[in-house]
């Protein structure tokens, strides 16, 4: 017999600490599973960083009544982890603003299905009437140790994205797909020219670590479909360049999706406009583009394409 069962309510916080380290443990295994490097423990402060635009250490602890030694933990663990950053507020640079990095808006851009998973799964596991909090919670622990409540949740998300499409940020595992698409859309509309070779096949140092992004477009963990992000000089300007999706899946919107992705990425990242570099033969494209706002421009003479023959600009 479980012993903490038999206290009734004498045991309820110790049975709400074992509930709340198994959920932990747990949700740390489907972290893990969808290869996100990310701590359970960190989620609260996390997501209020993550809602709010700049926020400081004594809001992150008046919203959610922390200790303010638990507080600089989690956000010493955030910094180490590259998620968050600090910048001096505008009027008083005393004050220290804490927002995500890139990387925590990537980080967060592949947490959500996963939380909507968790959030799905709990309310499952949660959403029935007692009359106690004690009744409840033996339900609830009954119904955890019936099925591996990680396993729960990653049979969910499977699910889901199966009947969907997941967009996710780079990644070194993906490297290959990004140059193979991308060559294969060349050879099939146009040719391979010696700056798209070298910018394909060296992703990361073009792209990635100059500060830029690349997305996948993911079916059943398979990639379909690509696009980046390219930094341009120092001036904060970005390419939409580098979207290619593979030939059998192509005419499903695959490419609407990506490019509605970047545009809503670049919208939170503040970037005042976004700049593409096209062909007038490819039509349907140009359309598409011109659908999402995309206006054309004067084409400099030293366009960093031969193929180019139209240059583009979406305004925020």
């Amino acid at each position: 017999m479980d012993a903490l069962t038999g206290y009734g309510e004498l045991g309820l916080g110790s049975r709400l600490k074992r509930v709340s380290e198994y959920l932990m443990k747990e949700t740390q295994i489907v972290y893990n599973h969808f290869n996100v490097d990310f701590d359970p423990y960190l989620f609260p402060i996390f997501k209020i960083i993550a809602n709010k635009n700049g926020i400081t250490n004594s809001e992150i602890q008046n919203s959610l009544q922390f200790s303010q030694p638990a507080i600089t933990q989690a956000l010493n663990k955030l910094i180490n982890k590259n998620l968050i950053v600090y910048k001096a507020d505008k009027l008083d640079k005393r004050k220290k603003i804490i927002q995500l990095s890139t990387k925590g808006h990537d980080t967060l851009k592949i947490l959500k299905p996963i939380w909507k998973g968790i959030e799905e799964v709990i309310k499952e596991y949660t959403l029935e009437s007692s009359s106690s909090l004690i009744e409840h919670l033996n339900s609830l622990e009954n119904k955890l140790s019936r099925k591996n409540f990680s396993q729960n949740i990653i049979d969910k998300i499977n699910l889901e994205s199966k009947n969907g499409i997941q967009i996710v940020p780079f990644s070194n595992s993906y490297a290959k797909k990004f140059y193979e698409l991308n060559v294969e859309w060349l050879k099939t509309y146009f040719y391979v020219e010696s700056y798209d070779n070298e910018v394909l096949s060296k992703p990361k140092q073009y792209i990635i670590n100059k500060g830029g992004h690349i997305f996948f477009a993911l079916i059943n963990d398979q990639v379909i479909g690509t696009v980046a992000l390219m930094p341009i000089g120092k001036n904060g300007l970005f390419e939409l360049t580098k979207m290619a999706v593979s030939p059998e899946k192509r005419g499903k919107k695959i490419g609407q999706q990506l490019l509605q992705y970047c545009i809503d990425f670049a919208k939170e990242l503040g970037l005042p406009k976004l700049i593409l570099y096209s062909n007038r033969e490819l039509e349907n494209a140009i359309y598409l583009y011109r659908k999402y706002g995309f206006i054309e421009v004067p084409l400099e003479t030293n366009s960093p394409y031969k193929r180019s023959d139209i240059k583009m600009e979406l305004l925020f």
